[in-house]
């Protein structure tokens, strides 16, 4: 099969927590459910065109489509179709799925096991070299989003496009503003505890944004190489050595010639979930569309530094560089990250294979009512809020997810 070119096909990977439905405590049954439809020892289930697989703990499931999407839309029906399912067979478990980034209240060093099956000794090894009871590790669920590339050249290309892209994405898709049961000074505290899990191997990590970098050897040789390196002390058997060592924003996957952007917060509801998806496709596909916008330099100190403004303040994030404004033809030296992404989704057209008109009434209710983050804020209210006042909301959220609507901040509760 000839590898996809830029824009061609869609990957789409949703994480969501598993609570108990009563109390919403994390509920790491995650190996029973995938044992219950697939048998003993399973690590995935496929369902049509979605399929479902364990994460780093039990707590946490996965789903994906099982191939590429033409189109983002096309996906829709089918993931919010089996959240319904698997809410109905975790029910049989008093339990139910819960949206968004982050537990509200989960303390890592107690409430989260580590996935048990581990032939290859993966998960041990993780949990030998790197903190893994703590935020960072065991209470993340995120959207992945998996673009393609058929060479070196599109590669090179797409990547330099994704990163000049990353460093607005908390903008619009934070969706963790809450953890250890209090408000927290991020409203992107999963990209925050993300950023600093590997903080003995700094290269791991590295500032979340890439490098600018010319092909895959310039990549193996400048990125995955020096981490290898830097780990080769601790994990002396190489168990680690693969490209999903590194922890960036965007990670290449050559075995499937994807790039996989990482920093996207799960939403409320798979229609979220794509929605913000969508806009970063569009954005991306802008980028990627005018090499006269990516021939000048961009460092990646810079971009980092957006990136960080945006993780603490998401949508009211200010932006003071225009040069990186205008790489999205915004005039003016300063803007709120929210009001560039305005401007980006108002004239955001169809090129890049999705339909903006399909995503647009998702779009307003953010540029509107803020990002989830803030949005959940909204309703929690006040920085040391009741177990009560945030069970009450995170119910909702979870209401949200089973029928497939957006959270607003005048919503019941």
């Amino acid at each position: 099969m000839r590898p996809l070119n830029a824009f061609e096909g869609f990957g789409i990977e949703i994480e969501y927590a598993i609570v108990g439905t009563a109390d919403l405590e994390c509920r790491s049954i995650a190996d029973i459910v995938l044992a219950h439809a697939a048998g003993t020892g399973a690590v995935a289930m496929e369902r049509g065109l979605i399929g479902w697989s364990n994460e780093f703990v039990l707590h946490v499931l996965e789903a994906k489509n099982l191939a590429p999407a033409a189109r983002l839309e096309d996906l829709a029906q089918p993931l919010q179709r089996e959240v319904i399912a698997l809410n109905k067979t975790l029910l049989g478990h008093g339990a139910r799925l819960m949206p968004t980034a982050m537990h509200p209240w989960l303390d890592p060093r107690y409430d989260a096991q580590p996935w048990p099956i581990d032939p290859h000794g993966i998960y041990r090894t993780y949990q030998r070299i790197f903190e893994t009871r703590s935020h960072g590790w065991t209470n993340l669920q995120s959207v992945h989003l998996n673009l393609p590339f058929a060479d070196d050249d599109q590669f090179a290309r797409l990547h330099e496009a994704i990163r000049r892209v990353l460093p607005i994405i908390p903008a619009l898709a934070a969706s963790s503003p809450i953890a250890d049961g209090q408000r927290t000074a991020y409203r992107d505290f999963r990209m925050r505890a993300y950023g600093a899990n590997a903080k003995a191997y700094p290269l791991i990590n590295g500032l979340i944004i890439p490098d600018t970098v010319s092909s895959q050897r310039a990549y193996e040789d400048t990125i995955l190489e020096p981490i290898y390196a830097v780990m080769a002390s601790a994990d002396p058997g190489g168990i680690l050595r693969h490209p999903w060592l590194n922890a960036r924003g965007c990670i290449p996957r050559f075995d499937r010639n994807t790039i996989e952007i990482r920093v996207i917060d799960t939403q409320e509801c798979p229609e979220a979930d794509l929605a913000v998806a969508a806009a970063v496709v569009g954005a991306v596909h802008r980028l990627y569309g005018d090499l006269q916008r990516l021939s000048g330099d961009m460092a990646t100190e810079e971009l980092a530094r957006i990136f960080d403004s945006c993780v603490i303040s998401a949508e009211d994030a200010m932006i003071d560089d225009g040069a990186y404004l205008r790489l999205f033809d915004y005039s003016g030296q300063s803007c709120r990250a929210g009001d560039l992404w305005r401007h980006i989704l108002e004239n955001m057209d169809d090129s890049s294979g999705i339909d903006p008109a399909r995503w647009t009434p998702i779009w307003a209710t953010i540029l509107k009512h803020g990002s989830l983050a803030r949005r959940i804020e909204d309703a929690v209210g006040a920085s040391r809020p009741s177990r009560e006042r945030l069970a009450a909301v995170y119910r909702d959220l979870c209401d949200c997810l089973q029928q497939g609507t957006m959270f607003a901040p005048d919503r019941d509760s």
